[in-house]
């Protein structure tokens, strides 16, 4: 169940069963202006709709000010500790902070960020993760367990709430899969607070995406979640994609190509694993709303990719162009996928 309180940053609103967010994070050191911009303006075309940045000390607070100049999308500042830089971030025009408020100290530096946050409309994101937890919830707990990860998030969510403050998303991370998911489903049944949703350190491209696509997956399936990220050691315009690719496979993201292909066999008589990879790649950037299926023979292509809007089929050395099932024309392999594409321009 999608929560039921909303919140908004910047032209973004979240939670109360609005669209699903895609999140990712700058990771060009926040010195390096031109650098980040740039990196912020890629992922805004890719189609994130929330970027986060770090804001480690004043001189990073410059940041903030610059990328709003350069996209349209709500920036998240990423603090730790220091309540100052919350206040100095709200001042520059941030759309959300991303802040604990147990790490900053006493109730009157709490205060002031609530009293700022809510001042300008600034939502506030918690987030906990296994290796962030206090020693208190340690010791009663003895790990990281998905509940003292939900009592820990609730806990620094209480400490806004006594200054009236409820502008609030909760995260509660792990790297492991089945405690992530255990954690929001609990979190889900605690509170009516949007829930972003994400495995943290999950690891290079191929583990990182298999992580979560596990975790974040089985959670929307079951209606929980308002924002997502992928989190990967790699480019963060991968992050991006491969959150939208959980969407589109869970039916939840509409808009883009849904992409089918087949694993191959001994009747293949084409390179399928280049075409595939190819045709892909050309339409990755595509916004309409087909299916596309990639098959390995003509005798069970058309047949088994039926439900596709389009696709091709291969022969020995051509291939099949055909779309809802129907052939439409033949060519040879080295001018399929350029057919395929063709066809999908087209297309309404």
């Amino acid at each position: 169940m999608s929560s039921k309180i909303q919140v908004k940053a910047g032209n973004v609103v979240i939670g109360g069963g609005t669209e699903i967010s895609v999140q990712s994070m700058l990771n060009i050191p926040s010195t390096d202006i031109a650098g980040s911009i740039k990196q912020a303006i890629q992922l805004e075309k890719a189609g994130c709709r929330i970027i986060r940045a770090a804001i480690p000390n004043m001189e990073a607070v410059k940041l903030i000010p610059a990328l709003k100049e350069a996209v349209s999308v709500p920036i998240v500042a990423d603090i730790h500790f220091d309540y100052k830089l919350a206040l100095e971030a709200c001042a520059a025009g941030v759309d959300k902070i991303r802040i604990n408020p147990g790490n900053i100290g006493s109730d009157d530096r709490v205060k002031a960020v609530a009293n700022a946050c809510k001042a300008r409309n600034i939502p506030i994101r918690i987030g906990v993760n296994s290796g962030s937890l206090e020693k208190e919830i340690l010791a009663k707990y003895g790990h990281p367990t998905p509940q003292a990860l939900c009592d820990s998030a609730l806990y620094h969510a209480s400490l806004l709430e006594k200054f009236d403050f409820n502008d609030i998303v909760l995260s509660m991370k792990s790297s492991t899969v089945s405690t992530m998911v255990e954690a929001y489903e609990l979190a889900s049944q605690q509170c009516d607070y949007p829930l972003h949703l994400g495995v943290t350190e999950a690891g290079t491209e191929r583990i990182g995406i298999i992580k979560s696509s596990a975790g974040i997956g089985s959670l929307l399936l079951h209606g929980i979640g308002d924002t997502i990220r992928v989190s990967l050691t790699a480019d963060p315009v991968k992050e991006v994609y491969a959150a939208f690719d959980i969407l589109k496979a869970l039916d939840i993201q509409k808009s883009g190509i849904q992409f089918v292909s087949c694993p191959t066999c001994g009747r293949t008589r084409i390179d399928l694993v280049k075409i595939a990879g190819e045709v892909e790649e050309r339409l990755k950037d595509c916004k309409k709303n087909i299916k596309v299926a990639v098959m390995g023979c003509v005798v069970n292509g058309p047949g088994e990719a039926r439900e596709a809007d389009i696709g091709i089929a291969g022969g020995d050395g051509c291939g099949l162009v055909f779309k809802k099932g129907e052939i439409i024309c033949k060519v040879p392999e080295e001018k399929l996928v350029d057919a395929l594409v063709e066809e999908i321009e087209k297309l309404p």
